[in-house]
């Protein structure tokens, strides 16, 4: 899944859950299931995402979203398998290659 998301150092809970195409209150559920989201907040409480909690974001939707694990599978998967999710960082890479140029593509068409 490549995630369309413009270069800054935060971003809003409304950005985030656009470029997953989910809902906030799911971001919301995940950040209190998932140890490794803690996105920032300001005085007001509003939740700034920074790229590692994307990059961990990415990470859970592949796991839960398309590869069809339970929250508490992809919990242990996350724990145990840190270095296949390597593996999700080459992938995404990648996606975001062809993305760009698929990009190039359709503007020299």
């Amino acid at each position: 899944m490549h995630i369309d998301l413009p270069e800054k150092l935060y971003y809003s809970i409304g950005e985030v859950s656009r470029a997953f195409d989910v809902n906030p209150s799911l971001i919301r559920y995940w950040e209190k299931e998932f140890d490794v989201l803690q996105p920032k907040k300001n005085a007001k409480g509003n939740r700034k995402f920074t790229k590692d909690d994307i990059k961990n974001l990415q990470t859970i939707y592949r796991l839960v979203k398309e590869q069809g694990f339970t929250l508490e599978g992809a919990r242990e998967y996350m724990r145990t398998h840190k270095n296949q999710l390597d593996k999700f960082d080459i992938i995404q890479k990648l996606e975001n290659v062809k993305a760009e140029l698929l990009k190039i593509k359709k503007q020299m068409d």
